[in-house]
This record gives structure tokens, C-alpha cells and sequence, in this order.
């Protein structure tokens, strides 16, 4: 091999080296939590520059009905760009089969607004350098997720400053009947009440104008449609700022793909102080 060889294969080596180097790193967490008495696992991004020096913001990114924690960084691995890009960590929580991300009255192995709002927040602020204040964390998720981040952040404002909602089960009582809601709620027939309270159509009024940074989006011909067309509208009439976007397309994550990359922009801006 000559000189120029040589000197062109260590040129070659370095500079994969240095592309690795230069890579969001992603790591599967082993949380616990006391309200559930069980250890749950999350996927965590952190950017390429990533150092105990500095101070980063996170994002809680939630996975829909039938997921789990890895459904993210399996389906849209591009993710991990996107924590490169805007120098935020990302975290994708365990949310259960059909968890729901809210405390269930009826069933107490379902806990997960307790986990997600304070265990895994406490969590991630103590092993990770995280902005740790509201104004470091937003949350968003598709589908079951999407109901569940603006559930968490409607109700935890004081720890959110920001949520998403992609394809967003935004109306539950429109599936009394499926996705193992009643499991957790009991029958909409005989506890209406109880479904009014952990229904996010009905949590509007916890929002004040301009107290919490709000995008979400839904496709055209996704069943969830009319949901979140009935948020638009009440949060119009309230007077609540708000980013809702409508594009062609369904419930897949060929959607989400996109929507997340467009949603990471207006969280980063959030984190920037440009909303």
C-alpha cells in the first residue's frame, strides 16, 4: 500500500470515528415506581454534545395504545437527529398495553400520571443534566399518548411548560367501549363522572391563556380527527393560544415520522424562550 493509501484509509477511519463520536447516545433506563411498586424502563436520548457541564432541556415523548417504551426509537430512529439538532434529551417512557397515563380509580397497577409527572421526572433530573424546571420540559405522544401528554400537562403546569399532541385521543368518551379504557375508568354508563374527569376535552378550563405552550396535529383522515377539531374550537373560544396544524393523512406512524420533526421545532423555540 502506498503513501497516499495510507494516508487516505486513516483520513477514512477518522472521520467515521469522529461520526460516531459526533451521535446522539441512546440509552434504556431502569426507573422505579413507588405508586405501581415496580421498575419500569425508558428509552433516553442524549444529544452529541452532551456533558455534565451544561444544563439541557428534555422532551417526554409518548408511545400510543398497544406500545411501549422502545416504539420510537425502533419505528422513527431519526429521533435521535432530532436531539442532535435542537441539543435536547428525549425521553420515551413505558406507558403500559393501554396505561392510559393516568391514575386509575379502579385498578391501582395503573399509575402512570403519578410515574410520568413525578417518579420518572424526579428520575431523569437526577441522573441526567436537565434544565430541571418547567421552563426545561415539554411532553408530547401519538395517539393514547397524545391524550395522556395533554392530560399530564394540563394537570402538572407547574412541571410542564409545554405539550404536543400527535393523532391525539383527545375525546375518550368516544371509545367507551374500546381500547381497554373501561378497565381503568370503569363503564361510561355508570360512571360518567369519573370519565368526565380524565377526559382532556373537559380539562380545558385548567389552561390559562398563555400559561402553557400548546401544538398538536392530526390527519385528515385519521378517526381521531373530529377530537381534536372539537379542541381547536374550545380552545378558540377560550382565548387560548395554540399551534393546530392538519395535514393529509392517517393514524400511522409514517404521519407521526413527520409530525415529530415539525413538533421538535416548536418545542425548541419553547426551550429557546421564542414562545
Amino acid at each position: 500500500m502506498n503513501v497516499k493509501k495510507t494516508i487516505a484509509l486513516l483520513l477514512f477511519c477518522a472521520a467515521l470515528i469522529g461520526s460516531k463520536a459526533n451521535a446522539a447516545t441512546v440509552d434504556t433506563a431502569l426507573t422505579h415506581s413507588a405508586a405501581m411498586n415496580r421498575d419500569i424502563k425508558a428509552v433516553v436520548v442524549k444529544p452529541a454534545d452532551y456533558t455534565a457541564s451544561k444544563k439541557y432541556p428534555v422532551l417526554y415523548l409518548l408511545h400510543g395504545f398497544s406500545g411501549n417504551y422502545s416504539d420510537w426509537i425502533k419505528k422513527i430512529p431519526a429521533i435521535t437527529k432530532l436531539a442532535d439538532t435542537y441539543h435536547f434529551i428525549i425521553v420515551c417512557p413505558d406507558g403500559a398495553f393501554a396505561g392510559w397515563y393516568f391514575d386509575s380509580p379502579v385498578n391501582k397497577d395503573f399509575m402512570y400520571e403519578t410515574y410520568v409527572s413525578t417518579e420518572l421526572v424526579n428520575y431523569v433530573d437526577k441522573h441526567y443534566s436537565t434544565i430541571a424546571n418547567r421552563k426545561g420540559r415539554a411532553i408530547t405522544g401519538l395517539s393514547m399518548g397524545g391524550h395522556g401528554a395533554f392530560f399530564i400537562a394540563f394537570k402538572h403546569q407547574d412541571t410542564f411548560g409545554a405539550a404536543g399532541s400527535m393523532s391525539g385521543v383527545l375525546d375518550i368518551r368516544q371509545f367507551a367501549d374500546s381500547y381497554g379504557i373501561e378497565q381503568l375508568l370503569g363503564k361510561y354508563s355508570e360512571s360518567p363522572e369519573v370519565w368526565e374527569k380524565h377526559c382532556v376535552l373537559s380539562l380545558i378550563y385548567l389552561i390559562k391563556p398563555n400559561a402553557l405552550a400548546i401544538t398538536f396535529d392530526c390527519g385528515y383522515d385519521d378517526v381521531m380527527y373530529s377530537g381534536n377539531q372539537k379542541m381547536h374550537e374550545e380552545l378558540l373560544m377560550r382565548r387560548i393560544p395554540h399551534d393546530y396544524t392538519v395535514r393529509p393523512g392517517g393514524h400511522s406512524w409514517e404521519y407521526w415520522g413527520n409530525s415529530i420533526t415539525y413538533q421538535s421545532l416548536f418545542f425548541s423555540r419553547y426551550f429557546n424562550g421564542e414562545k
